[in-house]
């Protein structure tokens, strides 16, 4: 009996250290999404530009990005430009203008180019909420029906484009045959 009172420290050392130790080969960048296969959050909500309510629905036709972005995001400010070029390479992406004053984001827009094919003006954050947005960038991939197949958190830069979404969108535009 007293040598398993001895062995018992040893023990739960060694159970905190393989599971410290499986920790240093996480991704911190990968945040797992409980939104993964569900359809995009229902929304009822204005366009930046205020021409239009959107919702759900608006979003279903063509694979897309969802990239939930503000003016007072320094990173958004970083991803922007590759953003705009995607665009310009066909890829269909919407915007979701996150906790953002709507003046600021309509500047935005006419300074650095407007990349996004609908701009979701969520000024009080519900829709992000709902998505279970960190912050931004914060990037959705959705299938044409609306479906939530990929969340990818942080700065979408060409390597990013590259060697991570682009297979999964153009899988996407080809399951969709597009």
């Amino acid at each position: 009996m007293k040598r398993l009172i001895l062995l018992l420290p040893l023990v739960i050392f060694l159970g905190v250290a393989v599971f410290l130790y499986r920790g240093l080969f996480l991704d911190p960048a990968e945040l797992p999404s409980a939104l993964i296969g569900k359809p995009f959050p229902a929304f009822s909500l204005p366009s930046v530009d205020g021409s239009r309510t959107l919702s759900e629905a608006d979003l279903k036709g063509k694979p897309a990005l969802v990239n939930v972005w503000g003016t007072w995001c320094i990173s958004c400010r970083v991803e922007h430009p590759v953003l705009n070029k995607l665009s310009q390479m066909g890829v269909v992406i919407h915007g979701v203008n996150y906790k953002d004053d709507n003046a600021a984001a309509l500047k935005w827009l006419k300074e650095f180019h407007n990349p996004y094919q609908l701009d979701i003006r969520d000024e009080q954050g519900g829709l992000g909420l709902d998505l279970g947005v960190y912050g931004a960038p914060e990037t959705f991939l959705i299938d044409k029906d609306g479906i939530i197949r990929h969340k990818f958190v942080g700065v979408i830069d060409e390597v990013v484009w590259r060697e991570q979404l682009a297979p999964l969108y153009q899988a996407l535009v080809d399951e969709a045959g597009q």
